[in-house]
């Protein structure tokens, strides 16, 4: 009986389990984009397709024209393409400030990376208040630095709720900082084990790798023995080296045959910065870096570059003087400049030609190619737009003495754009399959405008790729473009399970219109936002609706595949 009891039990089971699995509903899904033209990120060629969304994955590509969702996007007539990938975004504690991040949003961009420094370790009281006093240029009731790591930073950035993804780099400046202070000193065979053990703090809380920019100070201080000595520990967690090589014009060989250096003796990628080559007598030399970098990817060195699409670059008004008016600081910069036998010295050094440092007042070859764009004080607005070469002519003063001045009267690195780099060469480096692309900017808003003016690479640079590079000139594919902009850096920056659409990706996805895709930021008028971007998607919620921001606030810190989740507790899983 019990055998009789336990069949007819199994089959009753049986039954209800099959008419269970037929009367079910097909679970719909969150979101289908529907009749898009899909390029998936790889550089195939496009194709007519919809995508399905189930929380923050991609679940089903191709014809989903009989299935429901929540939300549909008629995505007919546009490009359906991954989130883009900023590779050198300063967007960093901006996003304290206005989380939306929303020049970069409106040209695409679901993830930003943190480079050239980092905000954070902060082991001492001098780099607190360091960070504390660039926080302050956010105006009343900005934040205050209360991490001690840059894992913790990342965290207090997605607690607080922002609408990209992030990722960051740790700056090797920021860990010599931290045990060697801003001096031009070497560090003791001790104080290099300590800065070792912070690029392994960082590593282990989610690092990508170690970035620095060399020509500015302290960066600048390091050798390549140090600079290798901190790259072995990345590369013990699988991590990158990126980095503002030590010279872009007149060193630009030497520059790169550091960084292959750097890469083969430290056994890690490597990376250069907004690649170009600064200064008309320079411009040649393009040809005999790429074929450098060519050379070192066939000996099988994973060497790759990025860039921007603009002639001109931005920095500080600093950059025009030698960096050992800096050792100790700026502050300590600052005094110096107001010595008159320590000016005259200075002055010396700049009019004299020397390949020890990046001397940008010399590269820039013309005062009207150094445009003033930020000053901290009010009384110095005035200038804001005018070039170096304007406001001397106004005091009748030779324009290097006016350099000095300036910064001495801002009390600050006065925001310059220096007009260095040629048209011909960026039509070179954009044909490079190893380039990436990044806005060396942060993401800012249009009313920004009302404290000075800014690099229109801020507002404008991947749409201008997709735009003038792309559809006007078609100098590459859009599904090439797009390949750069996705995949390429997904890839060089192990960003797991992004940059391409693809089921079981995360739903990082960018719609727009092929035919009106540009920029229209300007350096006479750059706080404009881009056009053409329709929808963005980030890990499945939609940030941008009909190019307006929904309010959404989906982004996470991505880590680095060293990460060790005890670092963080609480921090979200990805």
């Amino acid at each position: 009986m019990k055998t009789v009891f336990f069949a007819c039990l199994c089959m009753v089971l049986s039954f209800a389990s099959s008419g269970q699995t037929k009367s079910a509903k097909p679970v719909p899904y969150d979101v289908i984009i529907r009749n898009g033209l899909i390029y998936d990120g790889s550089g195939q060629k496009p194709y007519k397709g919809d995508v399905g969304i189930r929380a923050d994955r991609v679940v089903a590509i191709g014809t989903l024209s009989n299935s429901k969702a929540t939300t549909i996007v008629d995505a007919n007539g546009m490009a359906v393409a991954p989130g883009f990938i900023n590779v050198l975004s300063h967007t960093g504690a901006f996003l304290l400030k206005d989380n939306r991040s929303m020049s970069d949003l409106k040209q695409g961009i679901t993830t930003e990376i943190f480079g050239e420094l980092s905000w954070g370790p902060v082991k001492t009281q001098a780099m607190r208040q360091r960070i504390n006093r660039n926080l302050t240029t956010f105006g009343p009731g900005a934040d205050t630095c209360s991490w001690t790591t840059l894992a913790e930073f990342m965290t207090k950035l997605e607690r607080k709720g922002i609408t990209p993804n992030i990722a960051s780099y740790v700056g090797a400046g920021e860990v010599r900082m931290n045990v060697l202070g801003e001096d031009d000193v070497k560090p003791t065979p001790s104080q290099l084990a300590q800065m070792q053990a912070l690029v392994r703090e960082a590593m282990e809380g989610g690092a990508l790798g170690v970035t620095t920019m060399l020509i500015y100070p302290p960066n600048t201080f390091a050798n390549t023995d140090e600079l290798i000595a901190l790259c072995r520990e990345a590369s013990r967690y699988g991590g990158r080296y990126i980095v503002h090589m030590r010279s872009e014009g007149d060193r630009l060989e030497e520059g790169i045959q550091e960084l292959i250096k750097i890469g083969k003796e430290a056994k890690l990628p490597v990376e250069l910065y907004h690649f170009k080559a600064s200064g008309v007598r320079n411009w040649p030399k393009i040809d005999k870096a790429i074929a450098m970098i060519n050379q070192a990817r066939q000996q099988g060195q994973d060497v790759t570059a990025n860039m921007y699409t603009y002639t001109a670059g931005g920095t500080g008004l600093t950059s025009c003087l030698p960096p050992y008016v800096f050792n100790g600081g700026f502050l300590a910069g600052w005094k110096r400049l107001q010595n008159p036998i320590e000016r005259r010295k200075i002055a010396q050094e700049v009019h004299h030609q020397t390949q020890e440092w990046e001397n940008l007042f010399a590269l820039a070859g013309s005062m009207d190619n150094i445009l003033l764009a930020d000053f901290e004080q009010d009384s110095l607005k005035k200038y804001v737009g005018k070039t170096l070469g304007q406001v001397a002519a106004i005091h009748g003063k030779d324009p290097l003495e006016t350099a000095m001045d300036l910064i001495v009267q801002d009390k600050a690195r006065v925001g310059t754009i220096y007009f260095l780099m040629s048209e011909e060469n960026i039509r070179k480096e954009i044909q490079q399959p190893w380039v990436s692309f990044g806005s060396d900017a942060a993401s800012i808003r249009e009313e920004d405008n009302q404290n000075g003016t800014t690099h229109p690479r801020t507002f404008g640079n991947f749409a201008r790729l997709l735009g003038r590079y792309v559809r006007d000139e078609k100098l590459i594919s859009l599904d090439e473009a797009i390949r750069r902009l996705t995949s390429l850096p997904a890839s060089n920056h192990k960003l797991k399970d992004r940059g391409l659409l693809k089921p079981g990706y995360f739903a990082d996805i960018v719609i727009f219109d092929p035919a009106t895709i540009g920029d229209k930021a300007t350096f006479e008028k750059p706080f404009q936002y881009a056009t053409g971007m329709q929808h963005v998607f980030i890990n499945g919620k939609q940030v941008l609706k009909d190019g307006q921001h929904t309010g959404v606030l989906p982004g996470r810190a991505l880590w680095g595949p060293g990460r060790k989740e005890k670092v963080i507790a609480g921090s979200k899983k990805i």
